[in-house]
C-alpha cells in the first residue's frame, strides 16, 4: 500500500515496516541529485521531523518523516550511488525504512489518485 504527503514523500507500508522516499516528481524537480545524507539507525522519529538531506545541482533539501516511528534499516547504495534516486526514486531510490508507531497512521497520508490530484492543483 503506497500513500504519499504534501512534502512529495512516498511512502510503501508492508505489516508495521514502512519504506520511505521521495517521489518522482520531487526528483524531476531537483535535478541531478549528487548526494544523500541518510540518518542513523535506531534514531526515533516525529511526523514532520527532517530525517534526510538531498542534495542536487539546483539544491539542497530535507526530506520529512511522514510519520512517527523508529529507523530500521537505510539505503546504503544511496551513498555510493545517489543517482538511484533520479533512476528509480520510487522503487530503488528509497532512503530509509521505519517501523511506524501506529501503522494506521498511515490511512491519514494520500493515495495515488488523491497525490496526482493534489499535483494537478499546485
Amino acid at each position: 500500500m503506497k500513500r504519499y504527503t504534501e512534502d512529495h514523500e512516498w511512502i510503501d507500508l508492508a505489516g508495521d515496516i514502512a519504506t520511505v522516499g521521495i517521489t518522482a516528481h520531487a526528483q524531476e524537480q531537483l535535478g541531478d541529485i549528487t548526494f544523500v545524507e541518510l540518518p542513523e539507525v535506531g534514531r526515533t522519529l516525529a511526523k514532520g521531523d527532517a530525517f534526510a538531506v538531498v542534495e542536487s545541482v539546483k539544491a539542497a533539501s530535507d526530506v520529512y518523516a511522514p510519520l512517527d516511528g523508529e529507523v530500521t534499516e537505510v539505503n546504503a547504495a544511496l551513498d555510493e550511488n545517489p543517482q538511484l534516486v533520479n533512476e528509480a526514486a520510487e522503487e530503488g531510490g528509497w532512503f530509509a525504512k521505519i517501523k511506524l508507531s501506529d501503522a494506521a497512521a498511515v490511512d491519514a497520508l494520500m493515495d495515488k489518485a488523491a497525490y496526482d490530484a493534489f499535483l494537478a492543483k499546485s
